[in-house]
């Protein structure tokens, strides 16, 4: 089969000829239709990306969708011929999806939307599990709550949004003034954060009360932010890039509580894979009732051209997900 291969970090990626991966028990063949592309993958590339324990060289892409083409033993819950997608390689030192064919496990995937592309497919795994472990698996978000998402436009967070509202939510997300016509076309009602500060936006909002919960998929200051975002008592942060070091008082003088969100972790530590795929199929269902789109970059990208994808999600200036199409 033919694979991308990163040789090196920062280097060219090399288009190479591998020997076509063999199912084992509990795991799925899979066709690769198409792969998106995540700051996740740039960052493991550039050597950026330790915690997700891929040394190189090695085939990238977490997010796959395709076709199962081959059962391992003991699969009973798809067929040959059904199409799946999931996050289910590229990290931990397996094999991603930047190939024809990649041996997953099975407990990671779900069938595909039938009412959705294989490139949308794809890039919906990594940010729909993080945005339904943030709000759902930790906040338990609710109908009738306040919901404010940091990064509304973003790759998870324009999925939050959305999850948020099929849940029953008001929803409120915040981004920069290019992106908040976007935000408002997933639903949400957009805060301009360079205009308006927490106060501010609370206190149109909220009444000063704080948000229910707050999702912050930007880290760094905004974590401080959505500390001070939360209402009192009954507020619940979530964020799935709170690494740095950060002050809690403001959180604890709200009695406020925090979760972190590490996606990864089932790939890592083979622990929790089941889950996955049971998220996954949510994401199916929220497609196939309308309550579920994607953003996409409009740009078209092959295995033949997969440095210039990487360099067009490195470099910022994509306007929603990065797909590369495989077959």
């Amino acid at each position: 089969m033919q694979a991308v291969v990163a040789v090196e970090h920062n280097a060219p990626f090399e288009l190479h000829t591998l020997d076509m991966p063999e199912p084992g028990p509990g795991q799925v063949l899979v066709q690769v239709m198409a792969s998106a592309v995540n700051p996740l993958d740039t960052k493991i590339h550039a050597g950026k990306g330790g915690h997700a324990r891929q040394p190189l060289p090695a085939v990238l892409g977490m997010d796959l969708a395709g076709v199962v083409a081959k059962l391992g033993a003991g699969v009973s819950a798809f067929a040959v011929g059904d199409e799946v997608f999931g996050m289910a390689g590229g990290i931990g030192g397996n094999q991603g999806a930047l190939a024809q064919y990649i041996a997953v496990d099975a407990d990671l995937l779900a069938r595909k939307p039938r009412n959705l592309s294989m490139r949308e497919a794809a890039a919906l795994p990594l940010v729909f599990i993080t945005a339904w472990e943030g709000l759902v698996d930790r906040a338990n978000v609710r109908s009738g709550q306040t919901v404010l998402v940091h990064g509304g436009a973003g790759g998870v967070g324009h999925v939050a949004v959305q999850i948020a509202r099929a849940l029953g939510a008001e929803v409120f997300a915040t981004g920069s003034a290019h992106s908040l016509a976007t935000i408002e076309s997933f639903g949400a009602t957009a805060i301009d954060y360079r205009a308006s500060s927490v106060e501010q936006y609370m206190a149109r909002h909220t009444a000063g009360e704080g948000f229910d919960v707050v999702y912050d998929t930007v880290g760094g200051a905004t974590l401080d932010d959505s500390f001070a975002a939360a209402r009192t008592y009954t507020g619940h942060v979530v964020s799935c890039l709170g690494w740095g070091e950060h002050k809690l008082a403001p959180l604890s003088f709200r009695a406020a509580t925090y979760s972190g969100v590490f996606t990864l972790l089932p790939l890592l530590t083979g622990k929790g894979r089941k889950h996955h795929g049971e998220i996954m199929a949510q994401a199916t269902r929220m497609a196939e009732a309308g309550q579920l789109r994607i953003l996409l970059d409009d740009q078209r990208f092959t295995l033949a051209t997969v440095h210039e994808a990487y360099q067009r999600v490195s470099s910022a200036i994509a306007k929603g997900k990065v797909v590369i199409d495989i077959a």
